[in-house]
């Protein structure tokens, strides 16, 4: 931060110095201009002095003549060299006034305008924290100068869960979902505050987040793992289970919390035994395959930016897919496969529905209900394993 005063500084006296420069030159004019004015005040005296010694006949005419000559040859000697003195319609204080406020209105500026406070968090940031605290405070006065910023609110909000500041942390999300929008990610960790700031009570509010999380992307893990949560708090050991191994299904073999896990989904189904229950078993899964792409007219209209909700569907049974994948227009063409893993609900697997239709939809908005383009298959029977191929043609009506 000093080096950056510094610079600015040299700067202000590079700016000062065009300005002061020319009225330093004009004082040196001055000087000049009074020295010219008086050889000519002492020319007209000497000229006076020898018109007054013709008068009382100590000079003649001749002499008059000749020493005004000498006269007027010293005063030219003595002007010689000095400059025309320059108009100025500035005048001397208005520089003079602008040498002083350049500084101030520069500084005055700067901090009203300029990023100071920035750079002072950059060179913070540059340094590592001392503790957990000190980077929450970091964080805060990054959210503080960049209230615009979805990455410093998520990384805030983040840091609060770590202090069990959960109510904190709510707010928090609540404001990275309003700016970056409702990322299934940003719903999960927004339900998932909202649950420990309320006590660990599950509430409408909560189950919302999670719906809406799960619809937008059926693997998102912090909404699996906290609705296991909610399911083994209320006894509900075998739904527990069930979210827990879908969540375990997520995580690669050599993630950490894999082993903590699996003892979560180990005592439930002690839980449920000690009940009186026995615990499912888990059903081989069911992969469907399907290649998506575009027709030539709707790719010359489609963003690349542009949402593609690829899902399979009951014939027979409730609209809500059953196992869904989102991607982007310029992942597409792509092949995905569908699958119980996939599934929104426990109750609402492939395995459970013998036919099913496959859906394709593009939204600009980002949301898997409504959009601009779509394409479907024909029903197929839901074991089925060869590649299905789906176009997206039609306007979504």
């Amino acid at each position: 931060m000093i080096d950056f005063w510094l610079a600015a500084g040299l700067l202000l006296l590079i700016a000062l110095s065009f300005l002061l420069i020319p009225v330093l030159r004009g004082r040196r004019a001055q000087r000049e201009e009074d020295r010219t004015a008086l050889n000519v005040a002492l020319y007209q005296e000497r000229v006076a002095e020898l018109q007054t010694q013709q008068s009382e006949g100590v000079l003649d005419a001749a002499q008059l003549d000749s020493g005004r000559a000498e006269a007027a040859r010293e005063l030219l000697a003595d002007t010689e060299g000095v400059e025309k003195p320059r108009e100025s319609r500035l005048g001397k204080p208005l520089p003079l006034l602008a040498a002083f406020l350049v500084p101030v209105l520069g500084v005055a500026l700067y901090l009203h305008y300029g990023a100071s406070d920035k750079v002072e968090l950059t060179r913070e940031f540059s340094q590592p924290p001392v503790s957990m605290e000190d980077m929450t405070r970091r964080l805060e006065r990054a959210a503080a100068a960049q209230p615009d910023s979805p990455e410093g609110l998520y990384f805030l909000g983040r840091a609060y869960m770590a202090q069990d500041r959960s109510a904190d942390a709510a707010k928090v999300f609540e404001r990275t979902v309003a700016l970056a929008g409702r990322q299934p990610e940003l719903l999960g960790q927004w339900a998932q505050a909202q649950y420990f700031a309320d006590n660990k009570q599950w509430s409408p509010k909560v189950q919302a987040l999670t719906d809406e999380a799960l619809k937008l992307d059926p693997k998102e893990v912090t909404s699996l793992g906290l609705l296991g949560i909610a399911a083994f708090e209320g006894q509900r050991y075998q739904e527990a289970i069930d979210y827990w191994n879908r969540l375990l299904a997520q995580l690669p073999p050599e993630d950490n919390s894999r082993a903590a896990l699996q003892g979560g989904i180990d005592r439930a189904a002690e839980k449920l035994k000690e009940s009186g229950g026995s615990v499912a078993p888990v059903k081989a899964q069911k992969q469907m395959q399907v290649r998506v792409d575009l027709a030539a007219d709707v790719k010359a209209k489609a963003l690349p930016t542009d949402s593609v909700f690829i899902f399979a569907r009951a014939v027979k049974g409730p609209p809500a897919p059953l196992a869904a994948k989102r991607v982007t227009v310029a992942d597409l063409p792509i092949t995905v496969e569908l699958g119980d893993s996939d599934a929104m609900m426990p109750q609402l697997k492939l395995s459970n529905f013998p036919e099913v239709q496959l859906v394709a939809r593009i939204s600009r908005a980002g949301q898997p209900t409504t959009g601009e383009w779509i394409g479907r298959s024909q029903p197929l029977a839901s074991s089925t394993t060869a590649l299905q191929q789906l176009t997206i043609d039609s306007p979504d009506k």
